[in-house]
């Protein structure tokens, strides 16, 4: 039996999770590679309002902020655990982006990405000001998760490097499934139409403006999910979280890699997260050599890396 192009993705992506390890000197490495997995989770998310929907977002980085500031600060204030305090960082940002997706989504082009961009400076605003509460430009410390533990308790030792890569790759392949499903259900189909043109996606029956809240809040929880699995990982938070660098940082990647690709932008952020670690022995020459990389990459690979490659390989074959 033929597998389809979806099993098949996610099928070479569990393989490259499980064998990737075997290449890795030290424990650092499993960390880069945790950390490139919280960033493809964001990415994701970014796929299906950007690459499906064909709605621009300079501010996502926020809904990470939110998702890494509640889990610092629920687990005090409210008593969590901090898995329900990463639950309840989701819900929250899922509420927020309903209510502030349906104006927002009324504008389009740079009109669009300029509100999303003040959406995402104003939650960077109010943590970076808030400093009674959120600790300021000084951070907040997160508490431990507890399941590393609990995984020795019955008999699985993990070092703390290899749990968070096998913890972070259960929620990118997970969110990696949901994606690419959805991208061949009706649903799916209804947010390309929407891509290509509104108006005729309106014609057909698409309800254009629930199918852009839905996909701007689905990206939001994505979002959170990335910045309450970063948080936990390095059990500290900044601001800086859901900085503006980190919104172009995070389109940066889904652009790159491809962005109406699931592997596409997973393998760009992958990719951004393991070249500034390769680059560094170059020190004064990094920023430099890797923005001449994404310059062309963006000029001869306008489809992203992974689009690209895949119809130059069909093409040969």
């Amino acid at each position: 039996m033929r597998l389809s192009s979806k099993h098949l993705t996610l099928l070479i992506l569990l393989a490259i999770v499980a064998l990737a390890p075997l290449a890795f000197p030290s424990n650092f490495y499993y960390r880069i590679g945790a950390l490139a997995f919280v960033n493809g989770l964001a990415v994701t998310g970014l796929v299906i309002l950007i690459g499906f929907a064909g709605q621009v977002s300079l501010g996502h980085a926020g809904f990470a902020g939110i998702g890494a500031y509640t889990c610092a600060l629920a687990p005090i204030y409210l008593g969590l655990h901090p898995a329900l305090a990463m639950l309840l960082g989701t819900v929250i940002s899922a509420g927020i982006a309903w209510l502030i997706g349906g104006p927002i989504l009324r504008l389009k082009g740079y009109y669009l990405g300029v509100a999303t961009l003040g959406f995402g400076i104003l939650v960077s605003m109010v943590l970076a000001n808030e400093v009674p509460i959120t600790g300021g430009a000084d951070g907040r410390e997160v508490p431990e998760l507890g399941l590393r533990a609990a995984l020795k308790f019955i008999g699985i030792d993990l070092s703390n490097a290899q749990f968070w890569y096998a913890f972070t790759a259960l929620f990118l392949l997970g969110g990696a499934w949901v994606a690419s499903n959805l991208h061949d259900s009706a649903a799916g189909r209804a947010l390309r139409a929407l891509h290509d043109s509104e108006i005729a996606a309106g014609t057909v029956g698409v309800d254009v403006a629930r199918y852009k809240l839905s996909a701007f809040v689905l990206s939001a929880v994505y979002a959170s999910l990335s910045g309450s699995l970063l948080a936990l990982m390095n059990k500290f938070i900044t601001p800086d979280v859901a900085g503006f660098l980190h919104s172009v940082e995070l389109v940066t990647m889904t652009v790159l890699g491809g962005a109406g690709s699931v592997p596409g932008a997973i393998a760009g952020a992958t990719l951004l997260t393991l070249l500034p670690q390769a680059l560094t022995a170059l020190q004064a020459y990094e920023h430099m050599i890797l923005g001449l990389i994404m310059m062309l990459v963006m000029i001869f690979m306008r489809d992203g890396l992974v689009p690209t490659l895949s119809r130059a390989l069909r093409g040969r074959g």
